[in-house]
């Protein structure tokens, strides 16, 4: 057990938040923090930023992520593989992770999440209801995450576009990254989809890392979509590749080794594709995606 843990258990935990509140705050002061890059200068982080969403499903698992410490149970497997730096995560579950003393020594990105809810009406509506880059900066993370959806036809995505200008500038006065996740959306049959094509994936690229008064903090968050080397020459900026909806395993890590040795590419941000593997060997699947990132 981790010197910095304040809890041995899940029970412990709901005791914990009961009659101590305030022993989080301190368990984020006393955490030994890390520079984000070190070593051979990439990353291999840790998603689990969906449930805030109301992502629970994972495949053809409706109710994977029903459990949450089964979920933090995944999560402590693969924080505890030395070749993954860190997690993104909203506060709530890297609440948990802090006081159970698993993130000692790892890189911490704050999820700012969105409001816009899969298949609400008010889905594109996505104004942030997550960390803020003050609470990040407060806990010592190092930097936070925000999606900016682009929907053409829908007048609300300025709006996230202005929120996300926003977060990108005050993490930057923190001097705390800001990850931006950026993709063309538009509405199918009632359901919103994100552009996967290249062409749409570099014109979300230009219109994210266009957000804000300075772009010194601003790193992407992409998707590996098909010419991946055409995608990567729309920006400088340090780029994370992200998992996506799990397909098969083997598909997808061919896939991201190959990404991987592209400029701008500086690692892996990766949640239900390695976190719920089909064999749910989490150890296993990590490894896998930590040998190529290393």
């Amino acid at each position: 057990m981790s010197k910095s843990a304040l809890c041995h258990d899940y029970a412990q935990i709901t005791e914990v938040r009961a009659t101590d509140p305030g022993a989080v705050a301190r368990a984020w002061a006393h955490r030994t923090a890390r520079p984000t890059l070190r070593g051979n200068g990439r990353l291999m982080i840790v998603a689990a930023d969906h449930p805030a969403r109301g992502a629970l499903a994972v495949g053809s698992r409706p109710a994977a992520m029903n459990s949450r410490t089964d979920l933090l149970d995944r999560l402590r497997a693969a924080l505890a593989d030395p070749g993954v730096d860190g997690v993104l995560a909203t506060a709530d579950i890297l609440d948990d992770l802090v006081l159970l003393g698993a993130l000692e020594d790892k890189v911490v990105f704050s999820s700012f999440n969105r409001g816009g809810l899969a298949g609400a009406s008010f889905e594109l509506d996505d104004r942030m209801t997550g960390a803020t880059a003050a609470s990040t900066a407060a806990a010592n993370m190092n930097g936070g995450k925000m999606l900016c959806r682009i929907d053409l036809d829908d007048p609300g995505t300025v709006a996230t576009m202005a929120a996300c200008a926003k977060a990108v500038d005050e993490l930057a006065a923190n001097g705390l990254i800001a990850m931006l996740e950026p993709f063309m959306s538009s509405r199918v049959n009632g359901k919103v989809k994100n552009d996967l094509s290249p062409d749409a994936v570099i014109k979300s690229v230009h219109i994210g890392q266009g957000l804000g008064s300075t772009s010194a903090y601003t790193w992407m968050k992409l998707p590996v979509v098909p010419e991946m080397d055409r995608v990567m020459e729309s920006t400088t900026m340090p780029t994370l590749l992200l998992g996506g909806d799990p397909t098969d395993p083997e598909e997808a890590f061919a896939s991201w080794e190959k990404a991987l040795s592209l400029p701008s590419v500086r690692g892996l941000i990766v949640g239900r594709t390695l976190l719920y593997p089909p064999d749910d060997d989490v150890s296993s699947a990590v490894a896998t995606a930590v040998a190529m990132v290393r």
